[in-house]
């Protein structure tokens, strides 16, 4: 069985134009999402929730940014049934106006001090919006690069929507820090870090304008559409729904105990000067993106369930190392902590967007791969921040990075029990 997508030659120029709508499209959101968890970290517990005290705020705040991966799954049924029923690209589009409009309204909304109990009530619908919009952004950019992609260059071709987490989070860092740096501590928790929320708008803009152009996936039109397509998911494939959720579990912990958790702890326990506290998070997330980019690659050679398995054995090591040395206060220890973290997620995290597509059949494609990836950060994204608040309060940090060891053998598990799927005909059935 040969991998691609049949005899139907894709022209260079449409690939091209393919990798672009996936990389700015993601980068877009994973901006919108992340800039969230950076002003949850820092400043949302003072402007939505100042009546309570340090702790039960920042899981106030977090709280809020978990809503979104709850929602998540909601988003990816949703935009996962149309983009099965009528198309990748139109949910791409849709899915990108959604979380792209709740995102403005984060930066617009009054706070506590204006509108008392409405602000936090208000926030989380916001919130909830946010991650419906997300659930459908990754499942529709990897798969039309994978239905998309030429023999043998699955790899190479979702490694683009892959770069969209490490991208847009950089940049995201960066905007924060410069406000950091251009403002004082005052300023910036009465409205400074609002600015990355509204200017999001314009971001939405040019990403709708690259994906208007893109070409709708070549396996997708010569496909029969399935009338539920979640009905046939759950009937026909849910253990790789459920293999697959879990496989991204580990994948999400590193990434949001390393940046959103880390941020806090830093700033908050360790008293770590915010300014600096961004910038080693901002140079640890360069090793997410260069590691990302080589598994993606390597998957086309050695297969994706063993590169993701590395990644795997690497997390169970790393959660017990992670936390003592960020312990240590040296900045160079800190950039190792957390950029090990990230390159051991990119590590098992580039494959995903070329293995979740091959496991499912095109009828119900769009809503597996996209309820795998939102159902695996359920329990990976929502849950570490919450938990590892909790742990540092009663049993210190060392508790984190167990805890952290525990969701990667999860993950390890789930992908053991998983096959090989490289030279899969992405037009055959699974």
């Amino acid at each position: 069985m040969t991998s691609g997508v049949g005899t139907e030659a894709v022209p260079e120029v449409s690939m091209g134009r393919i990798a672009v709508a996936g990389f700015i499209g993601t980068t877009i959101e994973f901006f919108d999402f992340y800039a969230y968890g950076i002003a949850a970290a820092l400043v949302l517990n003072a402007a939505f929730f100042p009546n309570l005290d340090p702790v039960a705020g920042t899981l106030a705040a977090f709280s809020t940014y978990a809503v979104a991966f709850l929602s998540r799954p909601l988003g990816s049924a949703l935009f996962g049934h149309w983009g099965d029923r009528i198309g990748r690209k139109s949910m791409l589009i849709a899915s990108l106006l959604t979380m792209g409009l709740s995102t403005a309204l984060v930066g617009a909304l009054p706070g506590y001090a204006t509108l008392g109990v409405f602000a936090p009530i208000l926030l989380v619908v916001l919130r909830f919006v946010q991650g419906i919009g997300l659930g459908g952004e990754w499942g529709g950019a990897a798969l039309l690069a994978a239905e998309h992609a030429p023999p043998g260059k699955r790899g190479l071709y979702t490694l683009f929507p892959q770069l969209g987490p490490a991208i847009g989070f950089i940049l995201a860092n960066g905007v924060f820090l410069g406000l950091s740096i251009g403002m004082d501590s005052a300023t910036f928790a009465a409205w400074g870090w609002r600015i990355p929320f509204l200017a999001s708008a314009v971001l939405v803009l040019v990403g709708l304008l690259v994906r208007l152009g893109i070409a709708e996936s070549p396996v997708f039109r010569r496909a029969s559409p399935a009338r539920v397509p979640l009905a046939g998911l759950l009937r026909h494939q849910p253990r790789e729904l459920l293999l697959g959720s879990g496989a991204m579990i580990v994948q999400y912990a590193l990434f949001y105990t390393a940046t959103t958790y880390c941020l806090s702890y830093g700033t908050s326990i360790l008293k770590i000067p915010r300014t600096e506290m961004l910038l080693l998070t901002m140079i640890a997330v360069i090793f997410l993106g260069l590691f990302t980019a080589a598994s993606s690659l390597a998957s086309d050679r050695f297969g994706r369930r063993r590169v993701v398995l590395a990644g795997c054995v690497a997390g169970i090591v790393w959660g017990l190392v992670m936390f003592p040395l960020l312990d240590t206060r040296s900045p160079v220890l800190i950039v190792v902590a957390l950029g090990g973290a990230l390159a051991i997620m990119g590590l098992s995290y580039g494959p995903m967007a070329a293995y979740l597509p091959e496991l499912f059949d095109t009828r119900h494609r769009y809503s597996g791969a996209s309820m795998a990836y939102s159902l695996g950060g359920v329990l990976g994204g929502a849950v570490p921040p919450l938990v590892a608040t909790a742990l540092q309060a009663s049993l210190g940090s060392i508790a984190i990075g167990g805890f952290i060891s525990l969701l990667a053998v999860l993950s390890l598990l789930c992908v053991l029990a998983l096959r090989e799927t490289r030279d899969r005909d992405l037009s055959a059935a699974a």
